[in-house]
């Protein structure tokens, strides 16, 4: 992908962004150095490299708001930017904008257990929250395998799942509420500690915007009471094949596991060398299953996931005896994009969803392509969810092998669409998916969609470039009424 390169005039106008920056700013949290700037080129995703022009770090919601208005009324692009563990660039900065980047936004707000939530901003880690509320036997139930680093404010632009989100949801079956501010600097609150709202959904609206609405300043989620008691099991395949048909047939038989998480071979034997979870070095797949309950709850669980397994022809089991191997079990499928590191200098990780009767099928197609394509896969992922994490295996220093693992990627991408499914489960379209959008919607489609961004957004200045193919002028899309030229805000309650 080829990145764009500031112009003349832009180049020319960054002293006088710099100064009027700086002017809301203290001068040391606006950054312009372009070594310094490389510290912000890149997010998860980084085959994709780019600096942003200049790049803020605000410390409050009233400076988001100033630095917003600023870049409205000079109709400068906005990136929004959070601990930057994007998978899909979600946070990729642009040559001629300006990078917001919300990591000082870490505080944990207020905890009201009476109402069973938590309200923080938006820099704080996702395993933060569970940690903030562990003494006390609560804890936040989204879990992905990045919450030691993953922010929740991005949690949300991406409406991020995890390895527990199969009984307890994702971020959006979590959240309560937001603070957000708009781009022209209105900060509005939305949701709270009620359970409903009256109104249209626009706590949902922005569940997964990816940065394109508003910029999230806070946060307010759902904890839960942690249960009793949780095991885990590990079952163990020949076949992918036949661990992927043991994952329906357990949901089938009405047993819905906390989680239920498969690995294949390569992904096994990887993490197994990284971290000595324990896992069986001699089986295609593995799959991990947890229950939770309380104690004769999680015991038939267990003995109806063992007997379905051992129909599919499992060939080990391991049930947890404690809570340190239960925690062994799951660092492990939590270290498996780190491990992935001890099989190839990179790696393309692609995130797809599927009904979960196609997982056979597509774990077939995905070996014909690796073959095909001649790079490696292995595959760890949200069996439960039907959500597909293939870790496509290039090295970067050899000429085309990443665009093969792109167009590798894309194919594994058409085909969960085929089979019913969507182009991402949790990490979000942002510049990795966007141009596969039309796999999914129709033009019809992106234009109703587009016309929304019209509303919150009519100059299209926050985070343009991610989600749509092509981004069309509001105008062009008659999408709202027009008043002395401009786009009204859509009527919020203002904070």
């Amino acid at each position: 992908m080829k990145m764009p390169v500031p112009d003349s005039e832009t180049i020319a106008s960054k002293g006088a962004l710099v100064a009027g920056l700086r002017k809301i700013l203290p001068p040391e949290d606006v950054i312009d150095n372009p070594a310094a700037l490389r510290a912000f080129e890149s997010d998860g995703l980084s085959a994709y490299r780019q600096p942003p022009l200049i790049a803020v770090l605000p410390s409050t919601t009233g400076q988001v708001a100033e630095v917003l208005r600023f870049c409205a009324q000079h109709g400068v692009k906005v990136v929004p930017r959070g601990a930057g563990t994007s998978l899909s660039g979600g946070a990729l900065p642009l040559a001629d904008g300006i990078l917001l980047a919300l990591s000082r936004f870490n505080n944990i707000l207020n905890i009201d257990y009476d109402n069973r939530c938590l309200t923080v901003q938006p820099g704080v880690t996702n395993l933060a929250i569970s940690k903030a509320v562990d003494a006390d036997g609560f804890y936040y139930a989204p879990d992905p395998s990045s919450q030691y680093a993953c922010s929740i404010g991005g949690n949300v632009a991406e409406n991020a799942g995890g390895v527990h989100c199969l009984k307890y949801g994702l971020t959006t079956n979590n959240l309560l509420g937001l603070e957000a501010v708009l781009i022209n600097g209105d900060v509005v609150r939305i949701g709270g500690a009620a359970m409903e709202r009256p109104g249209y959904d626009l706590l949902g609206l922005l569940t997964g915007s990816e940065g394109l609405l508003a910029v999230i300043t806070e946060v307010t989620v759902r904890i839960l009471p942690k249960p009793p008691l949780a095991r885990a099991m590990l079952l163990g395949f020949e076949s992918a094949a036949d661990a992927a048909r043991s994952v329906s047939a357990i949901i089938r038989a009405g047993i819905i596991p906390a989680g239920m998480e498969m690995m294949d071979k390569a992904a096994v034997h990887a993490v197994e060398d990284f971290v000595h979870a324990g896992y069986p070095l001699d089986v295609e797949a593995l799959l991990i299953v947890e229950l939770d309950g309380i104690e004769a709850e999680i015991d038939h669980g267990i003995a109806v996931a063992s007997s379905i397994a051992k129909e599919h022809g499992s060939c080990f089991e391991q049930v947890s005896r404690s809570e340190e191997e239960r925690l062994a079990f799951w660092a492990g499928r939590k270290a498996a994009f780190a491990a992935a590191g001890r099989m190839s200098p990179d790696y393309y990780c692609v995130d797809g969803t599927i009904p979960r009767r196609a997982l056979p099928e597509v774990l077939e197609a995905m070996n014909e392509m690796s073959a095909r394509y001649g790079l490696r896969v292995a595959n760890v992922f949200h069996a439960g969810d039907g959500n597909l994490h293939p870790l496509i295996l290039y090295d970067a220093n050899v000429e085309g092998e990443l665009e093969r693992a792109e167009d590798f990627g894309a194919d594994i991408l058409r085909m969960c669409v085929d089979k019913g499914g969507v182009l991402t489960g949790e990490h979000g379209v942002g510049v990795e998916k966007r141009d596969l959008m039309e796999e999914v919607f129709s033009q019809t489609d992106l234009d109703v969609q587009q016309r929304v961004k019209c509303a919150f957004d009519p100059a299209s200045l926050l985070n343009p470039g991610k989600v749509f193919p092509r981004l069309r002028r509001c105008a062009e899309l008659g999408a709202m009424h027009v008043h002395g030229g401009k786009m009204p805000f859509p009527e919020l309650p203002r904070y």
